[in-house]
């Protein structure tokens, strides 16, 4: 709808009231902002203002639909990692697959889906149901979280495992109850310490995942967090 203009929009805009409660997106044009935002191709900095939801609409290789020609496939890394920083802002990941003229849907993009499907079976309850990062930044990965009836669960997602074992969680106030890694199904619990830096947890030499690795931590009652 580039070329909408206010007058056209008017006209289908007042049709949502016929289906109360609908979701409309920004894409109408003609002055309407919708409910939710639709970046394409681009994941936002920080997400949106005043917690406005979005979703990333981005392909699996560089064009929409099938291309025939078109085998510049992004890596099962990339798009994982795409959907952790998506989540870790409160966005939903629209993720293209587009079939064949024979209804198929390409190999590469079946392969993709089967690790993401994998990755999502050990680490979904860190994406599925979350809120955005109480942090502005962390040097190693992403996080999302979930409030419980005791307190807050963080869900760390490293991307650079580090070498120390080490993980510091910069600015965080909070106290720590439990901490383990998703991939661990005895949830081992994990050390941790504090300094005037924040939590540091001490994790395994290797790290569960070459994409992204889940540390969940459960903290003790509201939230405190602080940049530093």
């Amino acid at each position: 709808p580039e070329g909408m203009t206010k007058e056209r929009a008017e006209m289908l805009f007042p049709l949502t009231k016929l289906q109360p409660g609908i979701i409309t997106n920004n894409r109408l044009g003609g002055g309407f902002a919708g409910d939710t935002e639709t970046p394409e191709q681009n994941i936002p900095t920080t997400g949106f203002p005043d917690g406005r939801d979005f979703e990333v609409c981005m392909t699996m290789n560089d064009t929409w639909g099938y291309k025939s020609k078109d085998n510049n496939w992004k890596s099962a890394e990339t798009l994982v990692r795409n959907l952790v920083d998506i989540a870790s802002k409160g966005g939903n990941y629209l993720l293209n697959v587009g079939p064949t003229s024979e209804g198929l849907i390409p190999e590469p993009s079946v392969d993709r889906l089967r690790e993401i499907g994998a990755w999502m079976k050990v680490n979904g309850e860190a994406i599925y149901g979350t809120q955005p990062s109480p942090f502005p930044s962390l040097p190693w990965g992403r996080c999302t979280r979930k409030a419980t009836a005791d307190g807050v669960t963080l869900y760390l997602h490293v991307f650079d495992w580090p070498k120390d074992g080490a993980l510091l969680v910069p600015g965080l106030d909070s106290e720590p109850i439990e901490a383990h890694l998703l991939a661990e199904a005895d949830k081992k619990p994990l050390k941790w310490t504090r300094s005037d830096n924040g939590v540091t947890i001490q994790l395994p030499a290797s790290a569960p995942s070459p994409f992204s690795s889940t540390v969940a931590v459960q903290v003790k009652g509201a939230l405190r967090s602080s940049d530093k």
